[in-house]
């Protein structure tokens, strides 16, 4: 059971909590996007869609991820997804066999880690540290662990919840190793526009050859406050586009013909939303940051991006159990560290892509209860 959904549901039903154990926005889908796919919706668009996605929505991906990472992405190389975690599972089905070895860096979502073990594969978490204010990886423990017996890498860059970034230099060695040893490596890139201090995190893709063993997942859900319409995408090698509308048709045939309408809509006019959102969370990782860090015995270290704080408070050995006391005495709500597997024991997080008003009374709350203790 996800130990996020455990915490939240102790507070579920109360009109005083405040939350912020969720990963996404408190604002609405903009307007434009909703009206796209409320039009489809009452036009009659409501049948099935080609497996791998609408072909105009294929082609508005096309071009945006070709702009975005100043390469070319081909149409052929794109599907559309019934959500970004769908993807994940799409990538996991078409290349892990029971007893295959998978690496992941950790702490995690727990969705990354335990989709390979449903697909029975073996799952070793490469740890990421804090280390002079921020989180990292290191690199040739990382290369070390990518030997021949290992069948995939799984990449989460920028990572929830740390925020940590891969560094655009470490993709060359990362990518070389993986493909000396025939090592599939699956990205994870559903945070890649909200970096904080470029326009988009460092990426494979423009490294990747078609034929590379690269798979490329994301999701609508968090440049475009699009969590609840559950879209998300994939690239892929051309040569497994077959093999993939197969899988997609046995997991949801096919997403929402109107829920791709709103999905265009995004990659075509939603560039504005996405330079206003990053600078929406510029700032609240600069509010929550800067007040976590005058608490005492908490340590927060700075993420390179995304939406979350991942602080620990000194002391703490159950997370789950100091999130559950946050609720009932605090009426606040963050998400357990070991949610994000045993790395993020004695860790909390806090989504802070909320108002500042809402923020700043959560952090009032935090500091209250910990004066108390």
């Amino acid at each position: 059971m996800s130990r996020i959904r455990e915490v939240a549901n102790a507070g579920m039903g109360r009109d005083d909590i405040l939350a912020f154990w969720f990963g996404e926005s408190d604002q609405p889908t903009p307007e434009f996007i909703r009206q796209a796919a409320a039009d489809d919706l009452l036009a009659g668009r409501t049948f099935y869609t080609h497996n791998l996605g609408r072909a105009d929505v294929r082609a508005s991906l096309s071009r945006y991820l070709s702009d975005l990472h100043g390469a070319s992405i081909a149409e052929n190389r794109l599907a559309i997804t019934s959500a970004g975690v769908s993807a994940l599972m799409l990538a996991a089905q078409l290349v892990v066999s029971p007893g295959d070895r998978v690496v992941v860096g950790g702490p995690i979502w727990p969705n990354v880690p335990e989709i390979p073990k449903i697909l029975s594969g073996q799952v070793e978490v490469m740890p990421l540290e804090p280390a002079q204010g921020r989180w990292r990886m290191d690199l040739d423990r990382l290369l070390d662990a990518l030997t021949p017996d290992t069948k995939a890498l799984i990449f989460n860059s920028p990572n929830n919840p740390t925020g940590w970034m891969l560094p655009a230099e470490d993709r060359a060695a990362v990518l070389e190793r993986c493909r000396k040893l025939g090592i599939w490596l699956i990205c994870d890139d559903v945070y890649e526009r909200l970096a904080f201090d470029a326009p988009t995190a460092p990426s494979f893709l423009p490294l990747v050859t078609p034929e590379d063993r690269v798979i490329g997942t994301n999701s609508f859900s968090k440049a475009w406050r699009m969590t609840g319409w559950r879209l998300g995408w994939m690239v892929v090698p051309p040569a497994m586009m077959d093999g993939l509308g197969v899988l997609i048709e046995y997991n949801t045939s096919c997403a929402p013909d109107f829920v791709q309408s709103g999905a265009k809509a995004a990659l075509d006019h939603g560039e504005p939303v996405v330079t206003a959102l990053k600078a929406e969370l510029t700032a609240a990782r600069d509010q929550v940051l800067g007040v976590l860090r005058t608490l005492p015995g908490v340590e927060a270290p700075s993420p390179d991006g995304g939406l979350y704080a991942f602080f620990r408070v000194e002391g703490c050995t159950d997370s789950v159990a100091l999130c559950k006391a946050l609720i009932a005495e605090a009426g606040l709500g963050l998400a357990p560290g070991s949610a994000f597997g045993p790395e993020g024991e004695g860790w909390l997080r806090w989504c802070f892509a909320a108002r500042p008003e809402k923020n700043a009374a959560g952090l009032e709350r935090l500091a209250g209860y910990l004066k108390a203790r």
